[in-house]
């Protein structure tokens, strides 16, 4: 003769709920007289019950804090916390959980900045040095056909000679400007 349910449940330290559970999906049997016997159904508890998918327990947390993880975590982890650690370094379970938190607590002050305004959008900036950039060029290149006139009538020198002199002038040095690309990271 086995022991209750409840017993079982008790000793198990777990609900008498998951215990059903069990019996239900064939992970532990009952004896004849729906009882429980203890070695044998913790013996078909372990064989049958998936490990990973178990909470954990304050004993099991202790034993989580050296607990391997994959290669992908162990990256993650490097690259948030900045570390030069490899995947033999033995990263631990709370190590990676430390990393997520830091992952997280980065997004949101990130997303806080964006919100007040402090934050602007890559491409948006990008868009507008390139307009704005678009815009002084042509200002310059239209510079010569409202200046050359005046000035030649100052120098006394020829309108057309001036115009066409200050053109090449100014294309050329847009042209050694062009080969300057502005940096946003």
């Amino acid at each position: 003769m086995g022991v209750s349910l409840r017993a079982y449940a008790k000793h198990r330290g777990v609900s008498d709920t998951a215990v059903r559970k069990a019996i239900k999906n064939g992970r532990i049997t009952q004896l004849a007289d729906g009882s429980i016997d203890v070695e044998t159904a913790d013996n078909e508890w372990l064989r049958h019950t998936n490990q990973a998918q178990q909470r954990s327990s304050t004993t099991t947390v202790k034993a989580e804090k050296n607990k391997a993880v994959p290669n992908a975590a162990v990256e993650a982890v490097s690259a948030t916390l900045k570390e030069s650690s490899s995947a033999a370094s033995g990263t631990t379970y709370m190590q990676a959980r430390t990393a997520n938190e830091v992952s997280k607590a980065q997004t949101n002050r990130l997303k806080l900045q964006q919100l007040k305004g402090e934050l602007v959008d890559r491409n948006k900036a990008l868009s507008y040095v390139y307009r704005l950039a678009r815009a002084e060029r042509d200002a310059w290149l239209s510079w010569p056909s409202r200046i050359a006139s005046q000035m030649a009538a100052e120098l006394g020198v020829d309108a057309h000679s001036l115009h066409t002199l200050l053109d090449q002038s100014i294309r050329e040095h847009l042209r050694e400007l062009a080969d300057i690309s502005p940096r946003v990271d």
